[in-house]
């Protein structure tokens, strides 16, 4: 296992530009090193009591002591014959011998056979943090180690590389950023991490080398937990979660649960629980711009829609058909948002009206990520674990794809939009890669969004990216799509097949021409 399965992107100039070093003494070192020694206990007992619970069963079949069987017999003498109870234990002090001589330089520059003094910090420019660079926090997980991974991208020069990254002790479900310090509420760079424990570990990422969070909201899972959510927190993995930026100290959390908390981020605590959802609350969104309306999806096919003031008593429901993947407020139109499944269909819904505005068969499979761009109006991204990225226009309530590209990232967890560049999107997927990709580099893309560019952003590009045979031709669109829960005419599709028809006639004739010539 080695996948990406959520990023975030951090703002321009909110950042330092020479973030902290973590600088520890002996104590804090000795409590950490003991709090890992207390959590590693207590995993093993928990596994200790798990393997017994299992071997209950069969306890009474076990043999009676004293009873030893030829096999076991001959075992030990062989045990004993060749030590191989000791076989991989070495002389300390000969294992030690080579390094005596070493000798171990606070500085390079007090070491005497080191003659390139004061250049050994030629990583200084990377480690700066410019005002035009933006930070991307995308979480990994890898085999058994799992971290959040702090990336620096620079628009102007394409520029994309690793800043440092943080160990974090579960499998990542949601990175969010928030510009809100728990400990002293002033502003500040942060991200809070949803993952399969039931908290929520809140990150500085103004300091670097740090082994532990600031802060965590919530307490871990105790053995034989119950699904009801407790005052304080969560009781299963923390699936999805969204800052409120109007009303800075409150964070949203969906859970496995079936609850949504609101958290308290000065107080640290929850101070309501959502229970209006009948299976896991898989995802959660505030609204742009009001700050007491909150959106959310779950496994129960449904999306509602809360007045945070009343939760449990003042909301909006609709049922759709598909477990609730990802759902998004649409910027350009606030009232409306979008609603993807795992079905691979995407619901765009007016929040005043019962029925939705447009329904369109998306993907193959689970629509995993689903982004707008905050500057270009209609321009929706979707990701799937189809393995294909798509470009859209739903401008009008009239969805159109203008691009799909097979990214070569195996299945594909998320998408999000650059909050300052308005064609670049952040991709996490399989193999432990994520991607930032302008999709200007498509001619496709930038013909058809060209007169919704913002001012001051190009639209100029030379040549295209590979794989041309996977770009839409505006022409000939195939796109399945409901409006008003009316089914489209079939007609445009049946010319687009017509139309694919005759270029693969024509391809065929132009190959046949150029064997003619070849055996000529």
């Amino acid at each position: 296992m080695n996948i990406v399965p959520c990023v975030s992107w951090v703002k321009r100039g909110v950042s330092k530009a020479k973030p902290d070093r973590v600088q520890l003494d002996k104590d804090d070192l000795k409590r950490l090193i003991e709090e890992a020694k207390e959590n590693l206990d207590e995993h093993l007992e928990e596994e200790e009591d798990d393997e017994q619970e299992a071997d209950g069963a069969t306890a009474s079949k076990t043999k009676p002591v004293g009873k030893r069987n030829h096999d076991e017999e001959m075992e030990e003498d062989v045990v004993a014959k060749y030590n191989l109870d000791d076989y991989d234990e070495e002389d300390e002090s000969e294992a030690l011998a080579g390094i005596g001589n070493l000798a171990y330089f606070a500085s390079p520059d007090d070491d005497p056979y080191f003659t390139t003094k004061g250049e050994y910090d030629s990583d200084d420019e990377d480690f700066e943090i410019k005002a035009t660079d933006n930070l991307i926090v995308a979480g990994k997980a890898e085999k058994d180690v799992c971290s959040l991974e702090i990336y620096v991208y620079n628009e102007d020069n394409a520029n994309l590389y690793i800043h440092h990254d943080i160990m974090i002790s579960s499998f990542p479900l949601a990175v969010e950023w928030m510009n809100f310090d728990v400990g002293e509420d002033k502003p500040g760079s942060f991200v809070a991490v949803g993952s399969m424990e039931p908290i929520i570990e809140i990150w500085d990422l103004d300091v670097v080398d740090s082994l532990e969070p600031v802060t965590v909201l919530g307490q871990k899972a105790k053995k034989k937990k119950s699904k009801k959510a407790s005052g304080h927190g969560h009781t299963d993995a923390v699936l999805d979660l969204s800052w409120n930026s109007a009303v800075r100290n409150v964070l949203a959390s969906a859970s496995a649960d079936f609850t949504v908390a609101l958290w308290d981020l000065t107080e640290g605590k929850v101070v309501t629980s959502i229970t209006q959802h009948k299976e896991k609350a898989q995802c959660v969104k505030w609204h742009p711009f009001e700050q007491q309306t909150l959106l959310s999806g779950s496994f129960d096919n449904t999306a509602k829609v809360y007045d945070c003031r009343n939760p449990n008593s003042t909301y909006k429901s609709w049922d759709l058909n598909g477990e609730i993947e990802r759902v998004l407020w649409d910027t350009h139109k606030p009232f409306n948002f979008y609603a993807s499944t795992d079905k691979g269909v995407i619901y765009y819904i007016d929040s005043r009206m019962d029925k939705q505005l447009f329904t369109l068969s998306a993907h193959d499979e689970a629509v995993t990520g689903i982004s707008q761009s905050y500057k270009v109006p209609g321009l929706l991204v979707t990701t799937s674990s189809d393995k294909m990225f798509k470009v859209w226009d739903v401008q009008d309530n009239k969805p159109s794809l203008v691009l799909e590209r097979n990214l070569k990232m195996g299945q594909l967890y998320c998408s999000e939009c650059c909050p300052e560049a308005p064609f670049v999107f952040a991709i996490g997927g399989d193999g432990g890669e994520m991607r930032v990709w302008d999709i200007r580099e498509s001619a496709a893309v930038r013909k058809h969004f060209l007169d919704r560019a913002p001012v001051g952003v190009t639209m100029e590009g030379d040549g295209d990216i590979k794989e041309e045979e996977q770009f839409v031709d505006e022409d000939a669109q195939d796109v399945d799509m409901v409006m008003g829960g009316l089914s489209i005419d079939n007609s445009q599709q049946q010319n687009s097949e017509k139309k694919k028809k005759k270029k693969k006639k024509k391809k065929k004739k132009k190959t046949e021409d150029i064997l003619t010539l070849l055996d000529s």
